[in-house]
């Protein structure tokens, strides 16, 4: 008997070393002249797949060695720890998702958006699911014409809801269609920060139980120095945006730096109850949603929903090359970070590649 579980054991290390190797390969060839470098993680749900790794460089300048251990802007991957944040904001009693947006922003931020939108109809929930109706400051033209005129311009919240304000028109009323928006998700960024009294970097923290989980690498930029110190070189178009200043994207929208390692732990966490107190706060947050007119994308709160390999998963994207996944068929989680984003598909390429490989 101790003999066939010695052959079965040796069976299972060979079998996942030679996945390893699948695994590498399939980094270097992702790697081309226009895209220098790439991170992933690849983490089962009973533990027996474990791995990450890196291939390409650091920046295209010093050509450094890229590793897994190296952090990158997630960001709109952040907006599931938002989300997140916000439900157990719920759990608390500090809110509930039927309340009015309006009860729990400031009057200056409820008096700019009342010029457009009727505050008095938009709830949390809304918000959460990008129902509210709220122009995408992001998508407004003089937003990446200051960013790329002054890459350093430091950003306030405020200002970025003036400007959705000013240069955009409502999607249309609340709760009937979906229209992704980063001005909905800022906003989010304020109420958390409202309850717990502390910036969103420590908020999100406390709220969803960052440390308690080890994840010592997921921080927003300029809140911990080994954190921004491992920070790789992302690319748009070809242009280095190492020195764009990071509140372009830091109120709730983005924010986040972090590693694959670190994202699917994360959502390992999420989807085994680790964050929220009520198994039932996550079939809140998963609930699906229909629209009259159909919707862009699937999306829940602070996630949404695509099919890779024929089969569905939970993820986020972030705008820099990020996006991470939970593939309930397999109860695995990947997570990806390409040092410029991919083109063509709603899922990472490397995704698909590492399937086939098991």
């Amino acid at each position: 008997m101790k003999k066939l579980w010695l052959i079965t054991l040796l069976t299972l290390c060979l079998s996942f070393r030679g996945n390893s190797q699948d695994f590498q390969e399939i980094l270097e060839s992702e790697i081309q002249e226009n895209m220098p470098g790439i991170s992933f993680s690849i983490l089962s749900e009973d533990g027996k797949i474990s791995w990450s790794g890196a291939a390409g460089v650091i920046d295209l300048e010093t050509k450094k060695s890229l590793s897994s251990e190296h952090s990158f802007r997630i960001a709109s991957v952040t907006k599931t720890f938002v989300a997140a944040s916000i439900l157990r904001l719920m759990e608390m009693d500090s809110l509930q998702l039927e309340d009015l947006l309006a009860d729990h922003i400031s009057e200056e931020h409820t008096k700019i958006l009342s010029e457009d939108y009727p505050m008095d109809q938009i709830t949390i929930r809304q918000v959460l699911r990008h129902a509210a109706g709220f122009f995408d400051h992001t998508h407004a033209p003089e937003f990446f014409d200051t960013i790329l005129q002054n890459p350093k311009h430091e950003w306030t919240r405020t200002e970025q809801i003036k400007m959705g304000i000013e240069k955009g028109e409502p999607i249309g009323p609340p709760g009937q269609q979906f229209s992704y928006s980063d001005t909905g998700y800022i906003l989010l960024g304020e109420i958390i920060e409202k309850y717990t009294r502390k910036d969103l970097d420590e908020g999100i923290k406390e709220l969803v139980g960052l440390e308690k989980l080890q994840l010592f690498r997921t921080d927003f930029e300029r809140k911990d120095p080994i954190t921004d110190s491992l920070r790789i070189h992302q690319y748009l178009q070809g242009m280095d945006t190492y020195g764009f200043s990071p509140t372009m994207d830091y109120y709730g929208g983005g924010g986040f730096l972090s590693t694959t390692a670190e994202l699917t732990a994360f959502f390992k966490a999420l989807f085994n109850n680790q964050i929220f107190e009520n198994p039932e706060t996550l079939e809140i947050m998963l609930e699906p949603v229909e629209y009259e007119k159909p919707a862009a994308m699937d999306y829940q709160m602070g996630m949404y929903r695509v099919k890779i390999n024929g089969m569905m998963a939970y993820t986020h994207t972030g705008f820099w090359g990020s996006q991470v996944l939970y593939i309930p068929e397999k109860d695995l989680y990947m997570a990806a970070n390409y040092s410029q984003v991919w083109r063509g598909s709603a899922v990472a390429p490397v995704f698909s590649k590492i399937l086939d490989a098991l």
